[in-house]
């Protein structure tokens, strides 16, 4: 994240934490709404395990309260497990061996050092970024020696780099970088460079490269004389040398309710983020690369209910696909653009503390030093909702303004967090569950609403019915009805030993035995909420039947035992089917030319069948609802929802037999991650894709 220097200089002064704290009670209705929200929780629909590096924040060393311990309780309270150092675009201009930053200011009291104190103060884990764009692998390689070995830190995470795509290769400029090549190449080669010197130093460290996030700039961009995109650079060449891949996302917004909507890209963006690891990075990638998100923040609402909406929904989000930390940007960073949000004073703040400054002229100014903002007191939930060891189990809603997240504890309780994003209206929601008998009696609720000091804590509705406050967070804590005491294990991490365009075969490591022994395992598809199951099996095998090519599938397996008990969910296995092997038509669909929101597409199409056509339509459904048709040509192409429909023009309706083809293109348009479609009916027959 670039921001201006003269608002980080601003924040060298002392301070005081603001106190005042109100209650709210949890489950109290608001304006009354006409037919309940429907929220699922699906206990068996199990998605990622919550790592102890899940939550975390960005430090800067412009930041003069960087190491206080007022700052760090604050955090440690909050529940902060990670801290990011030295700070965004600084990490490409910041010397660790003089503590300086040539071009930028460097607060006093910032220093390794002094960041260490404050991680270890309280208990969390430091992802530092070694400096590429002004630094050397040699510089890089004694930080982790005098980190690791000197004064025995034990740091694990390094990235090589920030936002490195920024150096101006694709035209936009504010990240440092001095190396004359500034491709895509050139810094893969650097962070190759950089693993190798500073794992001679410590070889259990772990690298990360910076991957650009799909469906943000210059995601699809291949620059003069570049071999692919950014991520298909390096991930080709660096894939070997690294263990993660780091990404940043702002995904902004003209209003507060369209950033909110965001969230809803965060599965695609995972999905293209594991695909692009798995078909770049080399064999055995997608089990050895992670993915972490180190820089998060709304773009509406910086400091006021929506960023603290966003980062709940966006944390749980991306923790649900198994991102191992999500930070966010920043613990200070100054006064913005002053608005009004939802009746609240919203500073423009991208800090989870106020940072205690004025605008020019001291006509607006922040609340006193190290007042916590809207965002933190989300991160307090979040801290309340999930824990290491935790897993994240599948829930949402069909209401577009209520969102749904659950995790399931090993002592068997379940925390279900729900997120009103309307600011007008109440939202009264009925919770049904699957695979979980919640206990009877009053709940423990957990509620942070607009205009809160500070989240609260009581008991109110029921485990099946709650009303949600205007703008709020609401996280419930149940126990379970009925004990687990004598229940399966778990079977481990499936993985797909076949695919085809209508069959898998899925395989999985043997469970452990509970109070009887495993009687079978039982597969399920998550289809939204619902589990379906595709078979069982006695093996730790099965080939799944009937499904539909060219589609994304996520399956779990469970435990059953001869006594009837089941386990919890295996982790979850995402696949997509391929196309038809044979089929009597073959497409081909090319992005030829992508300028990052947008692309020209190019679709070949060809009758491989042994009877000639004479009038063909070709159908395909987009993957994602942001992905449309802007033009076209040779070619006569609807749109309807996700669905297209393309029919021929006069001079290209007839396919010969054996081989006769036609091309058609179009210009398409995406806002978020531009998921390519891999299904394709020619004349209402699967085709094979080439």
């Amino acid at each position: 994240m670039q921001i201006g220097l003269s608002r980080r200089a601003a924040l060298g002064a002392a301070l005081l934490l603001a106190a005042g704290m109100s209650a709210a009670v949890p489950g109290a209705a608001a304006a009354a709404d006409p037919a309940p929200t429907t929220v699922t929780v699906n206990a068996r629909a199990g998605l990622a395990t919550v790592p102890d590096t899940a939550l975390g924040v960005n430090d800067a060393i412009w930041d003069a309260e960087l190491g206080t311990t007022a700052v760090s309780d604050l955090l440690g309270a909050a529940g902060a497990q990670m801290l990011r150092y030295p700070g965004g675009s600084y990490a490409d201009i910041y010397h660790w061996r003089d503590h300086t930053a040539p071009g930028g200011y460097v607060a006093p009291n910032t220093d390794f050092d002094t960041f260490m104190a404050s991680v270890r103060r309280i208990n969390a884990q430091p992802m530092i970024i070694a400096n590429y764009g002004t630094g050397t692998a040699e510089e890089a390689a004694d930080w982790v020696r005098y980190a690791n070995v000197t004064k025995g830190y034990g740091a694990k995470y390094w990235t090589i780099g920030n936002e490195n795509y920024g150096n101006g290769h694709y035209g936009s400029a504010w990240e440092a970088d001095n190396h004359a090549d500034k491709s895509p190449r050139a810094y893969a080669e650097g962070v190759v460079a950089f693993a190798a010197a500073m794992k001679a130093v410590d070889p259990t460290i772990k690298i990360g490269a910076v991957l650009t996030t799909p469906g943000n700039w210059p995601d699809g961009l291949v620059g003069s004389g570049d071999a692919g995109t950014w991520n298909q650079v390096v991930l080709s060449v660096a894939g070997p040398s690294i263990d993660f891949v780091d990404l940043h996302w702002y995904p902004g917004g003209g209003t507060a309710a369209e950033s909110l909507s965001k969230t809803n890209q965060i599965d695609d963006i995972m999905y293209l983020t594991r695909q692009q690891i798995a078909r770049h990075a080399g064999a055995g990638a997608t089990a050895r690369i992670k993915v972490s998100f180190t820089e998060l923040n709304v773009g509406v609402g910086l400091n006021t209910q929506p960023g603290a909406l966003f980062l709940a929904d966006a944390y749980s989000s991306l923790l649900d696909n198994g991102v191992f930390t999500v930070q966010w940007w920043n613990v200070h960073n100054g006064i913005g653009t002053v608005s009004t949000v939802a009746g609240q004073t919203d500073y423009g703040d991208f800090g989870l503390l106020s940072s205690g400054g004025c605008q020019t002229g001291g006509t607006v100014c922040e609340p006193p030093m190290n007042t916590p903002f809207a965002p933190y007191h989300a991160l307090s939930v979040m801290k309340s909702f999930i824990r290491t060891g935790d897993q994240l189990v599948r829930a949402g809603t069909a209401d577009p303004l209520v969102s749904a997240h659950a995790a399931r504890r090993p002592n068997g309780d379940l925390a279900v967090l729900l997120i009103n994003k309307d600011p007008d209206n109440a939202r009264p929601v009925s919770i049904q569950y699957s695979g979980y008998s919640p206990a009877a009696g009053a709940p423990t609720v957990v509620s942070f609403r607009n205009g809160d000091s500070a989240p609260s804590t009581a008991t109110g509705g029921t485990a099946a019915a709650q009303t949600l406050a205007p703008y709020s967070l609401t996280l419930l804590v149940l126990h379970s009805s009925s004990p687990a005491a004598g229940a399966p294990g778990a079977p481990g991490q499936p993985t797909t030993t076949a695919v085809g365009a209508t069959t898998a075969t899925i395989a999985w490591p043997a469970a452990s035995a509970g109070g009887s022994p495993v009687a079978k395992y039982e597969v399920y598809r998550q289809n939204g909420t619902i589990s379906e199951q595709l078979g069982e099996t006695p093996g730790t095998s099965l080939q799944v039947h009937n499904l539909n090519p060219g589609t994304r599938y996520t399956v779990n397996v469970i435990t059953r035992d001869t006594a009837g008990r089941v386990s919890w969910s295996s982790p979850p296995l995402t696949f997509t089917t391929a196309s038809p092997a044979t089929s009597t038509c073959t497409v081909r669909f090319t992005d030829v030319n992508d300028w990052g929101n947008g692309y020209v597409g190019n679709i070949d199409i060809t009758n491989t069948g042994p009877s000639p056509i004479n009038g063909w339509t070709l159908t395909f459904t987009w993957p994602t609802t942001w992905q449309t048709v802007n033009g076209s040509w040779n070619g006569n192409w609807t749109q309807t929802g996700r669905d297209v429909k393309i029919t021929n023009i006069d001079t290209n309706g007839a396919l010969a037999a054996g081989g006769g083809a036609t091309s058609t293109g179009f210009v398409g348009g995406y806002n978020g991650p531009n998921v390519l479609p891999t299904a394709f009916r020619l004349n209402g027959t699967v085709c094979a894709v080439a």
